[in-house]
């Protein structure tokens, strides 16, 4: 496993072309995808729900993010947008609807 985050929130991240996209994620990614957007990385990063439910497909979600990604360090120098699967944007979708954002 590259990483072990616990995932907790629900953000929208908009990149610097002005599109958007919906990441599940936690509180320190999200202070990372903050630093990001004052380093001109990102445009902006807001939180749409915190504290969501830990479910199966939330538990899915995490295991395949640990699996798959580094959660940068301060020094970062670039923002890595975590690029899903058909699988994993479907687990993306079923955590939007159980928490009534999809």
């Amino acid at each position: 496993m590259k990483s072990h985050e616990v995932l907790t929130l629900i953000e929208e991240i908009t990149r610097n072309d002005g599109s958007s996209y919906i990441e599940i994620s936690n509180m320190v990614q999200n202070g990372r995808a903050e630093l990001a957007a004052e380093r001109g990385f990102i445009k902006s990063v807001r939180i749409l729900q915190l504290n969501i439910p830990h479910s199966a497909h939330v538990i899915k979600y995490e295991k395949w993010v640990n699996q798959n990604f580094t959660m940068p360090d301060e020094s970062m120098d670039h923002f890595e947008e975590w690029v899903k699967t058909p699988e994993a944007q479907a687990e993306v979708d079923t955590i939007l609807k159980e928490n009534h954002l999809g």
